[in-house]
């Protein structure tokens, strides 16, 4: 029922959803230009140039694949959301009624992506078809389709539970703006969402590849893409996986703690 009517409230606004996904997709002509200017610079005679073990048709790609991939895992307002709630007291009514705060608002974001992608389906398959050019390797095959559709599903938890548990700071601390804007600032970086991690140093990468933000929108793009070794695709997944386990955990110890401090007052 409750994503029933989280889906009807969403679909009011399916003008919105579908005109919202179309002017994301306008930076992608940025990034043609720009990596069309990098790439041509470093151009080699005879030579087909890669940078960070992506070619040009690659990079593109990859851009259009982390969108899909950032639309299932981007929460926007949930951090705020629950930590305004607990500063106002609006979740006292999640403690006297029975119904659970993290899976009321799970099922809510559920129905916001379903809401989302059954409007913005069209919008989706009418860039991916003016840009097919740029996937010249094809389509990839079922067990990568699979492993891809996977890394969606576990992405958005990653990314509904890592928002849910720095809103759940709010009952420790007043306010969660800055703690928030700290944590969108690294996951635009460290997800692969500006650019693909592999770029950056192997100083530096070793550490990005061990957390969780890169499962946001790296991972996904290059599973479709075919940038994850066989051998180490399945690894991979079991280790996102783990991911997800363990900050479902954190959640409900956050909130399970944080309740038990909380005081509230009045109506």
């Amino acid at each position: 029922m409750i994503v029933r009517i989280s889906l009807e409230e969403r679909l009011v606004y399916r003008g919105d959803f579908a005109l919202g996904t179309l002017m994301r997709f306008l930076p992608i002509i940025t990034q043609i230009f720009l990596w069309s200017a990098v790439f041509a610079s470093m151009a080699q005679p005879g030579e087909e140039t890669t940078f960070g073990g992506f070619r040009f048709h690659d990079m593109v790609a990859y851009y259009l694949i982390t969108m899909v991939a950032r639309a299932f895992s981007s929460m926007p307002g949930l951090s705020s959301g629950i930590a305004r709630q607990i500063r106002d007291g609006e979740i006292k009514k999640f403690m006297i009624q029975p119904i659970d705060l993290l899976g009321f608002l799970l099922l809510g974001r559920v129905a916001h992506k379903v809401a989302y992608y059954s409007v913005a389906t069209l919008p989706f398959v009418l860039v991916f078809f003016l840009c097919r050019s740029y996937f010249v390797d094809g389509w990839p095959d079922p067990t990568i389709i699979a492993a891809f559709a996977a890394t969606l599903v576990m992405g958005f938890l990653i990314g509904f539970f890592l928002e849910a548990a720095i809103g759940l700071i709010g009952f420790w601390f007043l306010e969660v703006s800055s703690l928030l804007f700290i944590y969108m600032l690294f996951s635009f970086f460290l997800s692969g969402h500006m650019f693909p991690i592999t770029l950056l140093p192997d100083e530096i990468e070793w550490f990005v590849q061990l957390l969780p933000l890169k499962y946001l929108a790296y991972f996904p793009a290059a599973v479709f893409l075919g940038k994850i070794p066989p051998d180490e695709l399945g690894q991979e997944l079991l280790i996102e996986a783990g991911w997800v386990v363990f900050l479902i955990i954190v959640c409900r110890v956050m909130y399970a703690r944080g309740v038990r401090r909380y005081s509230g007052f009045g109506g």
